[in-house]
């Protein structure tokens, strides 16, 4: 097979022979036997056909997804993805009468049931599965929230897709007239020239304060399901289910977040002198992502890979074979093309051992560096799909770890590669912009979902008030620093319209600051391999006292992964300093 040098995905060699219709109708009959054995007395084999069905859904839904997002308007894999989401719902109430009959079993019945060689091996799922059990509700109203969830809950998120995937907006770029899509202006949004960057960010807030209403709709529909599922469950708080499968206590996320929110000094300088670099008084929002100079330097498809590839190898040769393989099996889908859904995925397929990758990809760095993130996700993947399917479900949490250790891994290449100290601050900028994502813009993400989730409780909440509780949380997540902030990001964000679980924002901290404290322990790729072989297998504490001997409920750890963080924006300043001077 030739090297992809095109980056469109294949995905006709999952099911080659096999319609979307006859899929949804063999995946019935696979949901419809297990449905008859999850009732029956023998449990181990119940586990077991539980966990084979997983599998081939999980494979399925993330065909669905692919075939998605590379077309919009593809009416069949809308249809299938609604399919599917039908079977999820019945699937996960058969998986709650397995779950309640393993919570009905004594401690010494369970011990003794995770001890058999067949079940050995996924006794922490099995266990966390034991404890969620008792959170939840009888049987049959756990079955009527997943059967009503499809329209109910999903069907939200689908709505927000369609609907912003048909979204064009009207802009002027390099003098042409154009009707872009979200994905395509987004992409233009770090246009090196203020002035055509302040018009297409005037274009683009408009485009969503237009959509406005039918958007704080959605979100309101969105939050208010979860919210009275959380009151019959008797759940007090709305981080409940985000932090249960996150793995993760509630302490770890306090502290992470008290610790982030005492050291932002360094990044509030490096913004404060980057507005200097551009002869601003004050940053505006679209300025934080805006290159210091017009880069010549490209990053073309082909190229960026090459490098990617290149900067994996040198640390681990096994990361750089992954690029390789993920390049020769066709699994990136890159296209700058219309009719694609915005922003970037990574999905496994674990029956085929393979990903597949999705963005838009348009020679930039902050593409590059999306690429990369995708392919650490991939990465993560390729190293568990020979561990049982429930353990291969690592949470968010650490999800976002293998991600950004890749986009540091390629962030240290191309600083190495940097010829002049024009080039390095660059470079030091595209990394410091990583860095203010993951310790400002998420924490306004998680401070605006926390407030909105507690008013919700009240009341519907207005697009006005949205854009009010929005520009607070950026205002104090930022130290109020900027001239101009982007209260309509709640509409923008997808992030805040998935359904599969809320607050999908502060594991992306977590990642970062984990991944960065990691990195600076320069493990062997062999110790991270095994690290990253144990996510799916215990909780975010107990990986890091295993593989690193620290407690992340107390602070030290995170002070000293941000003072890692923190080294670029000294370098900045100093290098700023010089150039102003």
């Amino acid at each position: 097979m030739k090297n992809q040098t095109k980056p469109v995905w294949d995905l006709a060699c999952f099911y080659p022979k096999t319609s979307l219709k006859d899929l949804c109708a063999q995946l019935k009959r696979g949901l419809e036997k297990f449905e008859k054995t999850s009732n029956a007395k023998n449990l181990s084999a119940s586990i077991l056909a539980m966990q084979e069905l997983e599998a081939k859904l999980q494979n399925a839904l993330s065909y669905g997804d692919c075939l998605y997002a590379q077309n919009t308007n593809n009416q069949e894999a809308i249809q299938f993805k609604d399919s599917l989401q039908t079977l999820s719902a019945s699937f996960h109430s058969a998986c709650d009468s397995v779950d309640a009959q393993i919570s009905a079993l004594s401690n010494a019945q369970f011990t003794s049931l995770v001890q058999l060689k067949e079940l050995e091996a996924i006794r922490f799922p099995l266990e966390e599965r034991r404890r969620l059990s008792k959170d939840k509700l009888p049987l049959q109203e756990e079955a009527l929230i997943h059967a009503l969830a499809v329209d109910g809950l999903h069907g939200w998120y689908q709505l927000y897709q369609t609907h912003v995937g048909k979204m064009r907006i009207s802009c002027t770029v390099e003098g042409k007239k154009q009707l872009l899509s979200v994905g395509q202006l987004y992409n233009h949004l770090t246009h090196p020239d203020r002035k055509t960057r302040a018009h297409l960010f005037s274009q683009w807030t408009n485009a969503w304060h237009q959509e406005e209403e039918i958007l704080a709709h959605v979100l309101n529909h969105i939050a208010g399901f979860r919210l009275k599922v959380y009151e019959k469950r008797g759940w007090k708080s709305s981080l409940k289910e985000a932090l249960d499968t996150s793995r993760m206590k509630e302490k770890t996320l306090t502290t992470m977040w008290d610790v982030v929110a005492k050291n932002k000094s360094p990044f509030v300088d490096y913004l404060k002198y980057k507005s200097k670099l551009l002869k601003l008084k004050k940053l505006s929002w679209h300025d934080i992502t805006a290159p210091l100079h017009a880069s010549k330097k490209a990053f073309p498809y082909p190229k960026g890979l090459a490098f990617i590839e290149k900067a994996f190898n040198k640390y681990s040769p096994a990361m750089g074979k992954l690029v390789k393989n993920a390049q020769k099996g066709k699994w990136i889908e890159a296209e700058n093309r219309p009719g694609k859904s915005p922003g970037g995925f990574c999905t496994s397929f674990p029956l085929q051992d393979q990903s597949r990758i999705f963005m838009t990809y348009s020679d930039s760095l902050e593409n590059l560096t999306t690429l990369a993130h995708e392919l650490g996700h991939a990465y993560h993947s390729q190293v568990i799909f020979d561990l049982p399917p429930l353990v291969q479900a690592y949470p968010m949490s650490l999800a976002e770890t293998a991600s950004t250790f890749a986009e540091q891994i390629l962030s240290d290449a191309l600083l190495e590669s940097s010829t002049n100290a024009t080039e390095r601050i660059f470079l030091l900028d595209q990394r410091l912009q990583r860095s203010v994502i993951f310790l400002m813009n998420i924490h306004a993400r998680f401070l605006f979902e926390k407030t909105f989730y507690e008013a919700r409780r009240e009341e519907n909440i207005s697009p006005k008030t949205l854009c009010t509780l929005m520009e607070n949380a950026q205002k104090t997540a930022f130290c109020d620093t900027l001239g101009e902030y982007h209260p309509y990001f709640w509409a923008e964000k997808l992030h805040f319209y998935l359904t599969s679980l809320p607050f999908y924002n502060f594991p992306y901290t977590f990642g970062y600051l984990f991944s960065m404290g990691i990195y600076a322990l320069k493990p062997s790729p062999d110790s991270y391999q095994a690290l990253l072989r144990d996510t799916g297998r215990m909780s975010c504490e107990e990986v890091a006292r295993k593989h690193l001997g620290v407690d992340l409920t107390k602070p030290i750890f995170w002070e000293k992964a941000i003072e890692v963080a923190s080294v670029d924006a000294y370098l900045f300043v100093e290098e700023a300093k010089k150039l102003l001077h």
